[in-house]
């Protein structure tokens, strides 16, 4: 919202008449089209564009003709700068418009040259202009799709002492995160949990009898997808959570994962929505090798497709109503594409604010597909790139590649599942890394605590991305308050994010060039707003070099280390910088002409 669409088309004919090219648009729910002239830039293209002003969809084309009394205008001025007589071209254009001035053989030359260079060109012949075969739809998204700031947290751990939490809980927690400058808090699913075929502690096959399951295990004797985990709290509390949040800045994303346990209602209601083996039992979901007996999958392509599909979108709507406007949908790419972009476009349809996040580590085709069909952001590769070349390679694709017209990326270091080799062995400079990489390269990122923040890095066992402990099985102990917290850093970062616009979205990103490959230098730029950061990717060791600074603003410059509070005159493009992981391996620095 608030963005221009920058519309560029090739526009030409035969000859040498003149052509006019004019620019439609709209919002899809106007009957009638807004014009804007286009404007020549010369070889046949044109260009204009349009503000979105309003949250929906928009739809815009574009319109060419030949017409022929700007035609004349034109070469009226071509002949009147080559001395030529015009008094027959006057006749022409007084016959095109209708202007007395032209038509009078006694006024001077040079008024009636003057009247027709002032003259505006009629409305075009309908039967001359062609409008291009296509009407382009445009999604206008909230402010929140291009900035924001997740954070995710079990809900059930969020007193720290072990015993099961609930919203109430979480309602005073809330002025932490906001200190903290997360503007969106997302929880892992709050329905109630399976008991058939529960995971115990570490993904144990069998659970014991105090083991709280996975909350992915969706549904139980309380209910299913509409339903809230009973010591949680009530539909009341829950309320009372939205809008507790929404008073400190933050909105509530849901977890919508689209599967069942066992022992959910829809099995033994609709058994038709599962798909069954041969000896009559419901296939569960299985990764091979990885096997989740405790979860059932749905069958998209069951006989009863419709009855499914508008029970699963009204989850959506069941949730909506209750004030939620941001979903982080679970493993949507292992759902039917044609649900997602039907489901995703009647949603956004009557509530044009909504945000869906898709959580999908797979083929990047796949993941471009799924930003296509609606998904307003993407997990990403980011938890996977670690070295200089990696990480300026693919964020050069994320920022500078046409597909940023729909693929919008949130960045993670870490989540539930996955807890990179980077973070195992790196110590404390590895997560230092990771946060100002993952708060300065992308306009969307996110995290999960506390294990973050706390530097949680211990894997259940070697060469293994899960966490020894996992949370998503257990309620685990955190000391928020814990000295070595990383959350005054945290909170500095998002502190900058939110006081620096060139932070707030991902299309100016530039790297820059350093003679040592273990450190990173990239910029952003909004307006005035220039911020350079610099990264030492080696977690053990003081790393030092030049960087060619191809932004900077002039012979000679301020920089301001906004993290270490400390600033430098810095001279021309190539400057010296040093960063020592045991102390701080990143500067984030904004760039004043002083």
């Amino acid at each position: 919202m608030g963005d221009d669409v920058v519309v560029e088309a090739d526009v030409f004919t035969d000859g040498h008449d003149a052509v006019v090219a004019e620019l439609l648009w709209r919002k899809s729910s106007d009957k009638e089209w807004r014009v804007t002239p286009m404007r020549f830039l010369g070889n046949d293209h044109w260009i204009a564009q349009f503000r979105c002003e309003e949250m929906g969809r928009y739809e815009y084309t574009v319109r060419g003709w030949t017409d022929p009394f700007v035609t004349w205008q034109r070469d009226l001025a071509k002949r009147q700068a080559a001395g030529q007589d015009l008094s027959v071209d006057f006749l022409i254009g007084g016959a095109l418009s209708c202007n007395p001035v032209l038509k009078d053989a006694a006024k001077p030359a040079e008024e009636r040259y003057a009247s027709a260079m002032a003259l505006k060109p009629p409305p075009p012949d309908p039967v001359r202009v062609l409008q291009y075969e296509r009407t382009l739809p445009v999604v206008v998204d909230p402010i929140r799709a291009r900035f924001s700031t997740w954070y995710e947290l079990f809900p059930r751990s969020v007193r720290g002492d072990g015993t099961h939490a609930n919203f109430r809980d979480l309602i005073a927690f809330l002025p932490e995160l906001e200190t903290m400058g997360f503007d969106v808090l997302y929880l892992p699913p709050i329905h109630p949990i399976g008991m058939t075929e529960r995971k115990g502690k570490n993904n144990a096959l069998k659970a014991q009898e105090t083991d709280v399951g996975s909350p992915w295990a969706i549904g139980g004797r309380d209910g299913g997808h509409k339903a809230i985990h009973r010591q949680l709290g009530s539909m009341e509390d829950f309320r009372a959570l939205v809008a507790a949040a929404r008073s400190h800045g933050i909105e509530i994303a849901l977890d919508i994962a689209f599967q069942c346990s066992p022992d959910h209602p829809y099995v033994r209601e609709h058994p038709e929505w599962f798909k069954a083996r041969p000896d009559g039992t419901i296939q569960y979901a299985e990764n091979p090798p990885k096997k989740y007996q405790d979860i059932y999958p749905f069958d998209f392509e069951s006989k009863d497709w419709r009855g499914l599909w508008n029970e699963l979108k009204s989850v959506f709507e069941f949730w909506i109503e209750r004030g939620v406007t941001i979903f982080r949908v679970d493993n949507p790419h292992t759902k039917a594409f044609e649900f997602w972009q039907w489901c995703i476009g009647e949603l956004k349809q009557k509530n044009p604010e909504l945000i869906f996040l898709a959580e999908a580590f797979t083929r990047p085709r796949v993941m471009h597909k799924l930003a296509k069909l609606g998904f307003t952001q993407s997990y990403t590769y980011f938890t996977w790139r670690n070295t200089r070349s990696e990480l300026a390679e693919y964020f050069t694709e994320l920022s500078q590649d046409p597909s940023r017209e729909y693929f919008r990326p949130n960045v993670w270091p870490n989540t539930p599942d996955i807890l990179h080799e980077f973070l195992q062995h790196g110590g404390r400079p590895a997560f230092v890394v990771r946060a100002v990489l993952a708060a300065t390269l992308a306009a969307n990122y996110g995290m999960y605590g506390p294990p973050f923040e706390l530097m949680e890095a211990t894997p259940r066992e070697p060469g293994s991305e899960e966490y020894l402990h996992s949370e998503k099985y257990e309620i685990r102990q955190w000391d928020r308050n814990r000295p070595d917290s990383l959350r005054p850093l945290i909170s500095r970062l998002n502190g900058i994010r939110k006081d620096n616009p060139a932070l707030q979205s991902d299309w100016s990103l530039r790297f820059h060039a350093t003679d040592n490959d273990q450190l990173l230098c990239y910029s952003k730029q909004e307006g005035d707003n220039l911020i350079l950061v610099c990264v030492n990717l080696d977690v053990r060791y003081p790393q030092a070099g030049h960087v060619d600074f191809d932004r900077a603003p002039g012979d000679a410059y301020e920089v301001e280390d906004l993290v270490a509070a400390s600033r430098y005159t810095w001279h021309g493009r190539r400057n010296f910088v040093m960063l020592n992981p045991q102390q701080l391996p990143a500067h984030v620095f904004r760039v004043t002409r002083r």
